[in-house]
């Protein structure tokens, strides 16, 4: 299950990882904002949360790459 050679390049997922979590951290922003009503409070909740997020998401990203169920041989 895990003998497949990844699909993409590190520094691909990692774009996309940053990518993603830069989204990600404007929505939580303005949930937190939504919910706080306070500048200072929202950013502090959007950024560490998405700190944790960001490695995660990347860990997650790359065990997959490297999964071959579900991909079709030659792509």
């Amino acid at each position: 299950m895990f003998t497949q050679a990844p699909h993409q390049r590190m520094s691909r997922a990692l774009a996309k990882t940053l990518g993603y979590r830069a989204l990600m951290i404007v929505i939580t922003v303005a949930v937190a904002f939504w919910f706080t009503g306070n500048t200072g409070e929202a950013l502090s909740i959007g950024l560490v949360a998405n700190l944790v997020k960001t490695g995660t998401y990347y860990g997650y990203e790359r065990l997959w790459d490297r999964i071959s169920w579900g991909v079709n041989p030659g792509e």
